[in-house]
């Protein structure tokens, strides 16, 4: 029992099991295997993306090739590049997603806003009906909305996406509303009535206390709807038509393209469309979006840090 109860074996049991102070090394161990794991579970479908994009007609061929490339073979994304005619359809698509994603948010801040400080008549009702846009099927109202549009002459035109953002009928508004309202209805009410005495108007006290304590749900709603709207090709191809081509759309209808570009008949078989040039392209699709989520996730983190603020 003294032996149990010796300094070095309580140090070395702390070590491994840790003590009150500290976790000890077993624990972390378990924790970095199981974030390990979760990781790879996410990251290996970019991995493997990647990876065959930068493979080689041989490498493919070659079985004994699989996860190290021979060498980093950058004709894939060349012919990629020029299939989905990338500068202009970035441009396009940056358009067609970032524009319709500011207003969405800062409509949707605005309602969320309104519905989580304010107490009037029908506010339930209202409130009901704004999320039951959101569990109704997209499919069951997209032809009323064709047809609105049809009457109002947008169909083809970019604002039939950033009108309906505008006036809080975006892709997923009411996801978004709901964020807000979230975040808003913590807010402190000390903080409007002390707002309130200083003479500050409703506008002001939106803008310069409401808004900073909400940053994240910004960020958060700006992120998903860029993305929703990046994605989004059903709708996008009903209401603008093929006058406007996004990336979504351009590889959706990748393989004819290619063809296009490089006839069978006509190129040799290093030319020939394979799966690291799907790869490529699909690659090319996803990086502005990876791009702007790493970018944005450093600004998500400190605004998360700032707002101290959850309530009273």
């Amino acid at each position: 029992m003294k032996l149990l109860n010796h300094p070095r074996i309580e140090q070395i049991r702390g070590f491994i099991f840790g003590n009150g102070v500290r976790d000890g090394i077993l624990l972390k161990l378990m924790l970095y295997v199981l974030l390990i794991t979760i990781g790879f579970v996410y990251l290996q479908p970019l991995l493997f993306m990647f990876v065959n994009s930068i493979k080689s007609p041989d490498d493919l061929l070659n079985p004994m090739v699989q996860w190290v490339p021979t060498g980093f073979y950058t004709g894939n994304y060349e012919r990629a590049y020029k299939v989905l005619d990338y500068p202009n359809t970035l441009l396009t698509s940056i358009m067609m997603s970032v524009v319709p994603s500011l207003l969405q948010t800062a409509v949707a801040s605005i309602i969320g806003y309104g519905l989580a400080r304010y107490r009037f008549r029908g506010k339930t009702l209202i409130f009901a009906l704004i999320l039951s846009t959101f569990l109704l099927p997209q499919q069951n109202t997209i032809i009323p909305q064709m047809l609105n549009y049809r009457d109002l002459g947008l169909l083809g035109n970019p604002l039939a996406l950033i009108l309906p953002a505008l006036f809080g009928q975006g892709y997923r508004s009411a996801i978004f509303i709901l964020i807000f309202y979230q975040s808003f209805a913590s807010l402190p009410k000390a903080l409007e009535e002390a707002a309130r005495l200083d003479g500050a108007s409703d506008i002001r006290i939106f803008l310069s206390i409401a808004v900073p304590t909400a940053i994240p749900a910004f960020i958060v709603s700006f992120i998903f709807s860029v993305v929703w709207y990046w994605n989004e090709t059903f709708a996008t191809v009903i209401f603008l038509g093929g006058g406007t081509t996004t990336l979504p759309m351009q590889l959706s209808r990748f393989t004819q393209a290619y063809e296009n570009l490089y006839p069978a008949g006509v190129v040799n078989i290093f030319d020939r469309l394979n799966e690291a040039v799907k790869m490529s392209g699909t690659f090319l699709n996803i990086l502005p979006l990876l791009v702007m989520y790493f970018v944005l996730q450093r600004w998500f983190v400190e605004s998360v840090e700032m707002t101290g603020i959850t309530g009273e």
